[in-house]
């Protein structure tokens, strides 16, 4: 008997009447003989609601009780999902994530799943029951909730698929599936069949919002088949999978584009062993994320660095690290939040050359200017100004012929 995760996102949950059909797809699957998970986001726009609820007592909100308030969401969907398939006569139960044992650290907001218990889940699994899970929480160690960050729901179905082995998670959205690049700003854009860990681990670090990319990380490392939907189709979607043969023979698998950075330079650093070090375990001790980093140094002993952080982190980087520069008699602090990341990623990178250098031409082209650049085996990334995004990705959508589904082994 399959054993099938599945995941609707805060569209497709968006309503009472789209909470009994996203029911009912799952009940006619349930009578097929799988055994059903189903793990739910808030309704749209309901976060969001409950925290400007929350800020409009206090500027910032206590962690810990915006945790709270926040994983409220997901209960009344999981609630509400559950009362309809009872009323249609089918076995059902809903668990909060202190009743289905999904274990956390104590990072409120940005929590990282450690561990989940099963045996509540396989218990009513075992009694023939459509098992509800809310998704973005879960609880510490001594009980306290705490909630995963933006696309938590995502985590917490491919973290629960991977501990009780299910047989596919999938995880449904209101698009059909993963694309080459966002069709909203770029009509060309395709829809993939299937795509490695890999690449959609670059793609949602570089910005595609269909995947968090916590869960393509547990789908890679516990090997879940993970496919991503639409809940308002039943189009086949994507696969994303383990790296095959006919992968390698695509150049470039997609374009990701992000707004979300901002950039920070200091001048006038002293260029000595250790500073580095001392400026950006500064900024990891309050868990903000460091993506590129540039360090130029000069004749005179002195260095500049430019690094990026996300957007939301900036006011807080800043107050971090002035108290340093300071101390260090460092020279000025500049930012710039007007800016966008582009990039590239394919795994058939990592046996052609010139992919960089097309990328650069392509844009130069256009009169974009790279401010920043960055690259790994499967992925190229350039920060521009934000005001040319659209025609970026548009053109590098082009470059390499990404409206095709032809195999692109080759550069022209």
């Amino acid at each position: 008997m399959p054993l099938i995760v599945q995941k609707y996102g805060g569209t497709s949950v968006g309503s009472p009447d789209r909470i009994a059909n996203v029911a009912n797809r799952v009940v006619k699957e349930w009578r097929q003989g799988k055994k059903m998970v189903v793990v739910l986001s808030a309704m749209s726009g309901e976060t969001d609601r409950l925290i400007k609820l929350g800020k409009e007592l206090a500027e910032f909100p206590d962690p810990r009780e915006l945790d709270v308030l926040m994983a409220t969401g997901e209960q009344v969907t999981v609630s509400l999902f559950s009362i309809y398939l009872k009323s249609q006569g089918i076995p059902a139960t809903s668990l909060l994530s202190h009743q289905a044992r999904i274990y956390t650290d104590r990072a409120y907001g940005r929590a990282r799943i450690i561990g989940i218990d099963t045996a509540r889940i396989r218990e009513e699994l075992k009694k023939g029951r459509i098992v509800t899970v809310a998704g973005f929480q879960g609880v510490d160690e001594v009980g306290n909730i705490t909630t995963l960050g933006r696309g938590g729901s995502d985590t917490t179905a491919v973290a629960i698929a991977a501990a009780l082995k299910a047989d596919l998670c999938e995880i449904y959205t209101d698009v059909e599936g993963v694309f080459t690049t966002d069709p909203r700003i770029c009509p060309k854009a395709r829809k993939l069949d299937k795509i490695s860990y890999d690449e959609m681990l670059e793609m949602a670090s570089l910005g595609a919002k269909v995947l968090e990319i916590r869960s393509v990380g547990f789908a890679k490392r516990y090997n879940v088949r993970l496919a991503v939907r639409s809940s308002f189709s039943d189009h086949p979607g994507t696969l994303v999978t383990t790296e095959d043969e006919d992968m390698e023979n695509i150049l470039v698998s997609g374009v990701a584009y992000s707004k979300n950075d901002a950039r920070v330079t200091i001048t006038r650093l002293p260029d000595r062993p250790g500073i580095a070090s001392r400026l950006f375990n500064k900024i990891a001790e309050s868990n903000i994320v460091v993506d590129m980093i540039i360090q130029n140094t000069s004749i005179d002993g002195m260095a500049d660095i430019t690094f990026t952080v996300p957007k939301g982190d900036l006011r807080k980087t800043l107050e971090i690290i002035q108290p340093l520069i300071d101390e260090l008699g460092g020279g000025h602090i500049s930012s710039d939040e007007n800016i966008a990341k582009v990039s590239i990623v394919g795994v058939g990178m990592r046996n052609n050359a010139g992919v960089a250098a097309k990328m650069f031409s392509s844009l130069a082209r256009e009169n974009i200017n790279i401010m920043m650049i960055s690259t790994s085996e499967i992925k190229v990334s350039c920060i521009i100004e934000d005001k040319y995004t659209e025609l970026a990705v548009r053109t590098l959508h082009d470059a390499f012929g990404l409206e095709q589904s032809r195999p692109r082994g080759e550069l022209t």
